[in-house]
Parts: structure tokens; sequence; C-alpha cells
């Protein structure tokens, strides 16, 4: 039985502080999408200095943070992205992520999950930045031969039985919630020329890695927050700045 459940079959009250163009916020638009809880949404400006009321929700003013409610726990504070999903995705276990004591097979489930998670941001996700910050195409075109054997030799393998998603099933893990902002922003550089084309079509020549990516980003629970023209331009600005900090 879930938190909110056992405490009476309402919804719990959930304010969520986020951005749309942050990654790391659309992670907890998509667990939260996915399972189908309500939310009442607070957009808080990157762009700009936070204001002092919302340090005072997050005293490191980072998106997402929630506030939770459930009628046993009030207006509790939750941030950091990976916290924030986790969290959600315990109190009402579901297919993006089994009860740990659900099955005799759920710890192991989580654990191939998180070993998931972990291959990702451990291995691949260090790229993109220094790749954006690079000036010659064929310096991108260079480590984007790395980046993508890498994603060949750490994440291809874990896919082999994806049907379309993690671990053989047929919808959305929470393997998928943590990642899927990433490999969108990274398909939609190749696009808007910010990292290489001839990237893309490396990462579409592996198999289980492309059936895979192009089913996640085709999900709603993705694509529903997604503005690709904002997020390039607002990507864009900020790779400029930072060159620019550099010199």
């Amino acid at each position: 039985m879930s938190g909110y459940e056992s405490a009476g079959g309402a919804h719990p009250k959930i304010t969520l502080y986020t951005n749309h163009r942050c990654p790391w916020a659309h992670r907890a638009h998509i667990v939260l999408k996915e399972l189908n809880l309500p939310y009442e949404e607070v957009i808080i400006d990157l762009d700009k200095p936070r204001e002092p009321w919302y340090l005072e929700v997050n005293p490191r003013g980072l998106v997402p943070t929630i506030k939770y409610s459930n009628g046993v726990l009030k207006d509790e504070i939750i941030t950091e992205s990976g916290i924030v999903s986790q969290f959600l995705a315990d109190e009402r276990p579901s297919h993006l992520l089994p009860g740990s004591h659900s099955s005799p097979e759920a710890p192991l489930v989580r654990a191939r999950i998180n070993f998931f998670v972990d291959a990702w941001f451990s291995k691949c996700s260090s790229f993109m930045y220094p790749v954006y910050k690079m000036d010659s195409l064929e310096e991108k075109q260079e480590e984007c031969k790395k980046w993508s054997a890498v994603i060949e030799k750490e994440i291809e393998p874990l896919l082999k039985d994806a049907k379309p998603y993690f671990g053989g099933n047929d919808k959305m893990t929470l393997a998928e919630a943590l990642t899927a902002p990433f490999i969108l922003r990274i398909l939609a550089s190749c696009d808007d020329e910010l990292l290489p084309k001839s990237f893309k079509e490396s990462l579409n020549k592996l198999p289980n890695f492309s059936k895979w990516a192009n089913n996640v980003i085709k999900q709603e629970s993705v694509t529903y927050i997604w503005n690709e023209e904002e997020t390039m331009k607002s990507t864009k600005a900020r790779v400029q700045k930072m060159k620019e900090a550099a010199k």
C-alpha cells in the first residue's frame, strides 16, 4: 500500500519548484507524470539570483524541490533530483520501481536500475559540456567518437533485453526517468549542431541503445514539458558564457 493510500485514499499534496529547461528538474516531472500524481508548479527563474523566499525553501537554490504532504507528513521539503525521484517512486511502488519487499526479485530489479543509472552518469554524462565548449567541428567529432565508444561499452550491453524499456519492461522504469532528460538533450543537440550530426549517426548504429533511446524520447511523460527551441537557445547561451568565462 502506498503512502498516500494509507493516509485515507487521497492523493498527496505536492508543490514542485522547477524550471522546464533544467534536465535535473525534468526528472521529477517524468516521475510525477508516470505516477499520475497531480502537483502545483512554481517556476524558478534560473537566469537570475534566487529570491530570498526560495532560499528559505531550498538553501542551495537548486531545482527541483518538492513540498510534500500526505495526511501523515506535512509540508516536508525534499531536494535534489535523484532523491526527489526516488522518494516519489518509493512512496508509490509501480512500473517505475517495485517496492523493496514486493517480490523476491524486487531488490535485484532495484539494484539493476541503480547500476544502469550509475553507469550512465559515472561513465557517459561527463562528455557533454566539454564537447559543447569545443570550438572546432573536427575536435568535437573526435571527442564524440570516444563518447560513442563509451556508450557502446557501458550502456549498450545493459539494454540487450529492453522490450522496449530497461530490464525487459513494456513501461518506463526509473532507469528511463532519471536518464531520459539527458538522452533527449543529446539528440536535440545533434539536430541543432551543438553536437556533431555524426555523433547521432554513430549512436543510431548501436542497435540496443538506438531502439531504446528512440522509444524513450517519444513518451508523453518525457515530452510534455519539453520545449526544444527554448532549451537549445538557453543551452547555447550558457555555453557561450562558459566559453567567455574561460578566456
